[in-house]
């Protein structure tokens, strides 16, 4: 690495190192999206979606690299004018001249990565991969130090998470004991089953639909039920950007060079407020 300049080459393959492609998931699309490789990086933001507000707060900040884990052109698209939302997105970026590059999956099976990040945010110790998928470790299973209610433990989790709107959706008993926790970023109501093997009081993850909800609950055993808890997709994924931050800083001024760094804290969870209903009994 050029001990004056920092380029965007240079990020990109460290980001690579840390997050390498080839564990993406066969469906995904990580990487670099925008940007020229051999344009100097000086500062970096990172956030969880590649969203409207999040990219002209990187273009207003002067920024000249966007890290996100969600992807923005996950799926092919025919045009990028800015009559679409995507298009929109683009020319912002060219325009703006801020890069972007996505670190989705790879960043999920990572160590350290989402999940591990997730994981210290419940507090727990001996932390394993909760199962594997297409031969990388999704998500993570380990030990609270000692047994709380479920509801302690899932206030313990709501004040390590950033403010959303919804909060924490819970399915189970308040007063119940948990010690065993199974945690997935981001949508995890596929895993309800690895979870259940692994042993797990309680499984964090996101995005849980009603009918596959109610279905893992009526699935447990009575006697040592699994309880579900869904902390919202963007707020389980955002705990990871301060340590990829670090990481790269670290990486770079290793390599004689020097960029500054920053996490964004604007909220793209798409719930803007909750509106509780009447609690009473129903006429």
């Amino acid at each position: 690495m050029n001990n004056s300049t920092t380029t965007l080459a240079d990020v990109t393959r460290i980001l690579d190192g840390f997050y390498p492609p080839s564990t993406a998931q066969s469906w995904d699309a990580v990487g670099l999206v925008t940007g020229d490789p051999e344009q100097p990086i000086e500062r970096v933001m990172f956030a969880v979606d590649p969203a409207m507000s999040v990219i002209d707060e990187a273009v207003t900040g002067g920024y000249d690299l966007l890290v996100t884990h969600h992807p923005l052109l996950m799926r092919g698209v025919k045009s990028v004018a800015t009559t679409s939302g995507k298009g929109r997105a683009v020319t912002a970026l060219v325009v703006g001249d801020v890069a972007l590059y996505a670190a989705h999956t790879n960043a999920d099976v990572a160590t350290p990565g989402v999940n591990d990040a997730l994981a210290a945010a419940c507090g727990l110790q001996d932390v394993e991969p909760l199962v594997e998928s297409e031969g990388q470790p999704l998500g993570r299973v380990g030990e609270l130090p000692q047994s709380m209610t479920l509801r302690a433990f899932c206030e313990r989790l709501a004040a390590a998470l950033p403010p959303a709107p919804v909060g924490l959706r819970v399915s189970g008993e308040a007063e119940a004991s948990v010690q065993r926790v199974a945690v997935l970023g981001g949508a995890g109501d596929g895993e309800f089953g690895a979870a259940r093997r692994a042993g797990a009081d309680v499984y964090v993850t996101a995005d849980l639909r009603h009918h596959p909800a109610i279905e893992a609950r009526e699935e447990d055993d009575p006697a040592a039920p699994m309880f579900l808890v869904d902390a919202g997709h963007w707020a389980t994924e955002w705990l990871w950007l301060q340590h990829a931050c670090e990481r790269l800083v670290k990486a770079v001024r290793e390599s004689g060079g020097d960029i500054e760094v920053h996490v964004s804290t604007t909220c793209t969870d798409p719930w803007n407020f909750l509106v509780p209903t009447n609690e009473g009994e129903m006429q």
